[in-house]
């Protein structure tokens, strides 16, 4: 018989903010909190450099063409957290975190053909960062 089980808050036995889940094939445990996304982003480079969606992000700043800063809203523990970065265009984009640090990530499109910066992306930037929060 299937249940459901309804919360607002999950918490740890042991340690509050550790909670280890079941793995596949039932041998290993993995850390609920260690696999999550930190913080996700969509933005779009070209005149309007918006916002179309995201989680942990206060704010984006135009640093140049091609170039935007994305503040999160909640700091890293360290700089030492994984950026993926996507560059959605069809002009043979690819984009990479630039000097990362605890409160933001650089994102600097460069067009892969002659691998040159200075375009922005007009189809958007997406990116997830994965890390421990501080």
């Amino acid at each position: 018989m299937a249940s459901i089980l309804k919360v607002d808050t999950l918490t740890g036995v042991t340690t509050a903010g550790s909670i280890s889940v079941t793995g596949e094939g039932n041998s290993t445990t993995t850390n609920l909190q260690q696999g999550l996304a930190k913080c996700w982003f969509q933005i779009v480079q070209d005149s309007t450099h918006s916002i179309n969606d995201s989680f942990n992000v206060s704010s984006i700043t135009d640093a140049g063409a091609g170039e935007t800063t994305v503040t999160f809203s909640n700091a890293m523990a360290n700089s030492d957290w994984s950026g993926v970065l996507t560059a959605q265009s069809s002009n043979n984009r690819r984009a990479v975190n630039n000097s990362p640090n605890t409160t933001r990530i650089k994102v600097e499109v460069y067009q892969v053909s002659t691998n040159t910066s200075g375009a922005d992306a007009t189809s958007g930037v997406s990116g997830t960062v994965q890390g421990d929060l501080a």
